[in-house]
């Protein structure tokens, strides 16, 4: 994924920071990514009140609401989860089996394997201020993802194989490829539609950036206090297929666990439903009524080696410190068995998944054996980590384990956002632990690997790998892989590169784990736990 200058960051780290805002975020982006700084409980504008369908659905998410809300930005894993109530895509796709379905579009091409897609839009949609949306809203929104002077997250997930983007008449567009992508028609959903008008005036994608939401969608944003809370209503003008079932909305950023699982439990529950629960408190949850379900997938805890900082330019010495972690002991400790040691960049559900060649078994002899042959010794390591709460449950493991082969191991976890404006300031580090989960976007194993590599990808600038000449013939393969027709070979070509990121471990899995939703059955059904952070309730209703 192409989001920033070659190693020259300039995508706004809020916009970036995921997970889970990119990292945990988002990595980035959660990431990853992620904007995931703690705040205080909710005190303003909640929204509360209202009796039997008109009350306000109140909901805890475990990440912060004051990363990036520019949907052609955000890897935050609050504003992403608000803008797919907030905005369309020509299509969108069901949070689940993350199939497309017409959203703003009326229908989706019949023939996918062409490189002219057209696309009709609904009669009578219409923004949140009212105006109608036509194609010139459209065109302005991939004129912006497309825009090579203009650096964007989505740009990454469009512009390798999305040409251009043309009006045919108000109510029609055309949308004209490099070369034949079906895999593309699921990433429409990640270009949400947005009112020209409002975004075209100066100082709009700031505002964006800020909390600025206007969309189309079934609910419109009412109130957003950074680092507190976040207000919905349902849109009266909404025609489209997913119609609002809550009257009101008020989504809570508690990052912190214990005060996230209080708000959810008990008798004065204020909440009815919370995402990123802790392991350790779902026994705890469902003792007292609630249903607690986890959805397996990307999400992980990886290791991110400054390349340019020795000894971590030997990749001897990243295997070493990857083989010296004791996986299945994270797992049982720290993850209480919902996650397993990856044996892949990608995790073992996913279609294009086939083990790595080369896969990190816990094994401290050839350890020490990769660090001797690397001539290092007295090794001084400090691991700047991401505060989410599981990744630092994790971190204890790592040092015991690296200290277990010599290495001196320091821990320092920090807020998201510092962590990755170290990262955006060039400042010096050795290695960086955090979360991310891909899964965000879709499923698509080619955009899963270039959100995180690629020769002007974000990561690529902070790991500082980018001029490797192993890493310009990966990204050669990859880009091969991309433009490849046949499915069976291109799935091939992926899982072969993929071997590739296994061996040179510069940014790699360590476990991957299952998140988990909580919710009470008696005030809410069509509940549906995700396996990426955030929640959809676009096909939920009070019970």
């Amino acid at each position: 994924m192409r989001d920033v200058t070659n190693d020259v960051p300039t995508l706004h780290r809020r916009s970036f920071l995921k997970y889970t805002g990119a990292l945990g975020a988002a990595a980035a982006v959660s990431a990853s990514l992620s904007a995931c700084s703690a705040g205080p409980e909710s005190t303003n504008d909640t929204g509360d009140g209202g009796e039997g369908a008109n009350r306000t659905l109140t909901a805890v998410i475990g990440y912060g609401n004051d990363g990036s809300w520019d949907p052609t930005q955000t890897a935050s894993a609050f504003c992403m989860a608000g803008n797919n109530h907030i905005y369309e895509g020509l299509l969108d796709t069901d949070p689940i089996s993350r199939e497309p379905y017409p959203a703003l579009a009326i229908q989706a091409p019949a023939d996918l394997t062409g490189t002219s897609w057209k696309f009709t839009l609904r009669a009578g949609a219409k923004f949140h201020d009212g105006k109608p949306v036509t194609a010139d809203d459209v065109v302005f929104v991939f004129d912006r993802i497309l825009d090579p002077d203009t650096q964007t997250l989505a740009k990454g997930f469009f512009e390798p194989w999305l040409k251009d983007v043309r009006k045919i008449d108000a109510q029609n567009v055309e949308l004209v490829l490099k070369f034949p992508f079906p895999e593309g028609v699921s990433r429409l959903t990640l270009a949400k539609i947005m009112p020209k008008h409002v975004f075209s005036r100066p100082g709009a994608w700031d505002e964006a950036i800020k909390g600025l939401a206007v969309g189309s969608g079934p609910y419109r944003q009412t109130a957003h206090h950074p680092k507190s809370n976040t207000t919905f209503e349902a849109f009266d003008g909404y025609n489209g297929p997913r119609p609002p079932a809550f009257k009101k909305m008020n989504w809570l950023t508690i990052v912190d666990a214990a005060p996230r699982v209080a708000r959810i439990s008990g008798a004065s529950a204020g909440a009815q439903i919370a995402d990123n629960i802790p392991y350790a408190n779902i026994g705890r949850l469902e003792n007292g009524g609630l249903t607690v379900a986890g959805g397996a997938g990307m999400n992980n805890l990886f290791l991110m080696f400054n390349t340019r900082r020795k000894p971590f330019d030997d990749v001897r010495v990243r295997q070493a410190l990857h083989y010296a972690i004791d996986t299945e002991k994270m797992v049982e400790v720290a993850l209480k068995g919902h996650g397993k040691p990856s044996s892949s960049f990608l995790d073992e559900s996913n279609p294009a998944y086939r083990r790595a060649k080369t896969v990190y078994d816990h094994d401290p002899d050839k350890a020490r054996a990769l660090l001797k042959q690397a001539g290092v010794s007295g090794l001084k390591v400090e691991i700047l980590a991401v505060n989410v709460s599981w990744i630092v449950d994790c971190l204890p493991t790592i040092k015991s384990s690296w200290d277990a082969i010599g290495v001196r191991t320091t821990l320092s976890p920090q807020e998201t956002t510092a962590v990755f404006t170290k990262m955006d300031q060039k400042q010096d580090y050795q290695v960086v632990a955090a979360a991310s989960n891909p899964n965000q976007f879709g499923l698509d194993a080619d955009l899963i690997m270039h959100y995180n590599y690629g020769p002007e990808n974000l990561w690529m600038g902070y790991a500082r790998w980018s001029d490797d000449p192993v890493a310009k013939q990966l990204f050669r393969d990859m880009d091969q892989a991309t433009r490849e027709a046949d499915p069976d070979r291109k799935k091939a070509m992926i899982q072969d590169y993929i071997d590739v990121v296994a061996e040179q471990a510069v940014l790699y899995p360590v476990v991957h784990n299952e998140l988990m939703t909580a919710w009470n059955p008696s005030q809410l059904a069509g509940i549906r736990a995700q396996p990426y952070p955030g929640i959809n309730v676009l096909q939920a209703k009070w019970a």
